[in-house]
Order: C-alpha cells, then structure tokens, then sequence
C-alpha cells in the first residue's frame, strides 16, 4: 500500500480557512439580506426559479462543449424531468441515452 502523504503546507489551510470563512458570510449574508426583504408573491417566484436556472447555468456549458450527445442527453433528462418529476428517472434517461450516442459513436 502506497504510502499518502497528507500534510498540507501553511498556504493550502490559510485558503483552505479563508475561503470556508468567505462561503460562511455569502450565506449569512444572503439569510441576513432576505430578513429584510417583503417576501411578496414575485419574490417567492423568483426564489422558486433560482434552482433550475443555477442548475442550466452550471450544466449547459458543459454539454455544449461536451458535443452533440451531452446535448441530447440533457434535452432528454429535461424532458423526462418534466413528464414524471423524478430526479432519478430524469438522471437514468440522461445518461442512457448519453451512453447510447457515444456508444453508437455520436
């Protein structure tokens, strides 16, 4: 068994601090800065709408560069999503037809 060596020098756990401390105000802040918002019915349709666009913004760059069967997965998955709301059953569409395209070589 190969030996693992897992010291990290002083400038790895002073990122590694700070950046836990900088995600620890973005969501203090974010609960801070929402006491003070009139959650009215536009608001909770915003918030409703936050996961799904994080979701295409974080994903669709991503197939686009992966090529033509990432997109067909993705359009696949979203399809599926849509008729049955089951996130396993949208993610087992995906990737079946992402396998499928490239193994027939798309």
């Amino acid at each position: 068994m190969p030996d693992i060596d897992l010291s990290a020098s002083p400038g790895a756990v002073t990122a590694l601090v700070w950046m836990a401390f900088a995600t620890y105000l973005c969501r203090a802040g974010g609960f801070w800065l929402m006491a003070h918002v009139p959650i009215t019915a536009r608001v909770r349709r915003a918030l409703a709408a936050l996961p799904g666009s994080i979701m295409i913004s974080t994903v669709l760059p991503l197939g686009v560069k992966a090529g033509p069967s990432a997109i067909a997965a993705l359009v696949v998955a979203v399809l599926v999503m849509m008729r049955w709301r089951r996130d396993i059953v949208a993610l087992a569409a995906g990737l079946a037809t992402l396998s499928a395209l490239r193994a027939l070589g798309v």
